[in-house]
């Protein structure tokens, strides 16, 4: 059984069936030289079966080092920038609570975030924050040498170290990288820290269902057993080629119509804050891989309803450019009703007695309907519940839709030759030796 539903219904006035099934052939060729390893980028197919291929001993072997960080730190720093800490983020922050940080040590560390930017504010807020707790540290990255969290590594270490010496930092730095080269493996394997494997065929912007998305949600007490089998059940729904079989093709197509169209922005509109950096994940994955020669939808998102009291208006009534997929969720975990008050001076009793879910989903169904009155096309992808198992296949329903999408609109998924140009100009003004 699914976890995850594609509706359509809003789409009918934009995009017809013949236009749908004229792309069945070319989804059937990309579909090929994906499984058959002959797609442009395919040195980065790792992704595509990684579920199903996950060892058990692996999955042992993250809990286990999981269960002894949680046991000495308080709080829990990942270390990294882009695909090296969006994926661990997204899910978090989706699986727990959305206070989860306040809680303290009976929800296990406290999770933070560091090296995914540059800010001197920032990482002196941290500092003060953690002065006072027991810390452990995740820092992820393939080379070791990406500038904004090897500067912030660099920071956090000299702390630990200061705080617990060289001997008793070893145990409390954790470090996800390249399997054999590099400078943070050369680190690792110096000083003897523990180290997971970032796959060599995995991209970062892929690699949640790998250690670096993996090891920081099992520290954070999320069950990764599930979620990898959520991911198993969403590679087996996606395998087949057919759009009447595959609704992550049926997505990716609709994107690749739609853009033909004109519609060059995609907005992804949430419900439930929830899924913000989920939404945050997912506009890495599909704006890495797809904004290439000249070529890409926008990804853009926006978090409901609170951005219909700012952005509403501009998406009801500006530019055409634009269409919608609405990620909803089913059900909460728990009901909160509205009370009645004897003196219905706001005026909402006639809410009294309905769920906080049911008003939700009117503002959903509305919004949907009026978008689409006002020329925005819409699609809406609901999610069953907050459990790993439906994330792990949330996470894999849009890495093979993105990946199908480049695929169509004759890019490589899997490269970003452009995230390099700002590195060299960088590198320039800051007067690195070779720049």
């Amino acid at each position: 059984m699914s976890h995850l539903s594609l509706n359509c219904e809003n789409l009918k006035s934009f995009i017809t069936d013949q236009e749908l099934v004229s792309l069945q052939s070319q989804v059937s060729l990309c579909h090929e030289q994906f499984e058959g390893g002959t797609s442009e980028g395919a040195d980065y197919l790792g992704w595509l079966h990684l579920p199903s291929a996950f060892s058990d001993s692996l999955v042992t072997e993250i809990e286990s080092t999981a269960s002894s960080v949680r046991d000495l730190c308080e709080a829990f720093i990942v270390v990294g920038i882009g695909g090296s800490y969006l994926g661990s983020r997204a899910g978090i922050s989706y699986l727990n609570s959305s206070f989860s940080n306040q809680f303290g040590r009976q929800g296990g560390p406290e999770i933070y975030f560091a090296g995914q930017n540059i800010s001197s504010d920032y990482h002196a807020d941290l500092f003060d924050l953690i002065a006072g707790r027991d810390v452990c540290l995740n820092v992820i990255s393939k080379s070791g040498t990406t500038t904004e969290p090897a500067i912030a590594f660099r920071l956090l270490k000299e702390m630990v170290e200061n705080k617990y010496g060289v001997d008793g930092s070893r145990k409390r730095i954790v470090v996800t990288t390249d399997s054999s080269q590099g400078a943070l493996k050369s680190l690792a394997d110096d000083l003897g820290y523990k180290t997971f494997v970032i796959p060599d065929d995995v991209g970062g912007r892929y690699s949640v269902l790998t250690p670096v998305g993996l090891f920081p949600m099992a520290v954070a007490g999320i069950n990764i057993q599930e979620l990898l089998e959520g991911a198993c059940r969403g590679e087996a729904l996606y395998s087949k080629p057919s759009l009447d079989q595959n609704d992550a093709y049926r997505y990716a197509v609709i994107r690749q119509l739609l853009y033909q169209k004109g519609k060059t922005t995609e907005i992804l509109a949430t419900f439930q804050p929830a899924f913000s950096y989920l939404a945050e994940w997912w506009k890495q994955l599909a704006g890495e891989s797809e904004g290439k020669s000249l070529k890409g939808i926008f990804p853009a998102s926006v978090g409901f309803t609170s951005d219909l009291h700012s952005m509403g208006q501009w998406i009801q009534e500006g530019n055409r450019n634009i269409f919608e997929t609405f990620l909803t969720l089913e059900a909460s975990r728990r009901q909160l009703k509205i009370p009645a008050f004897q003196n219905d001076a706001d005026g909402l009793n006639y809410l009294a007695g309905e769920t906080l879910d049911n008003v939700n989903e009117k503002a959903w169904l509305g919004t949907a309907n009026a978008h689409k009155e006002g020329g925005v096309p819409n699609m809406t992808l609901k999610v069953k519940d907050r459990s790993p198992y439906s994330l792990g296949q949330l996470f894999y329903f849009f890495e093979k839709a993105v990946a199908m999408t480049g695929c169509l609109n004759g890019v490589n998924p899997f490269d970003q030759p452009g995230v390099e140009f700002y590195k060299k100009n960088m590198f320039k003004l800051l007067g690195k030796p070779g720049f």
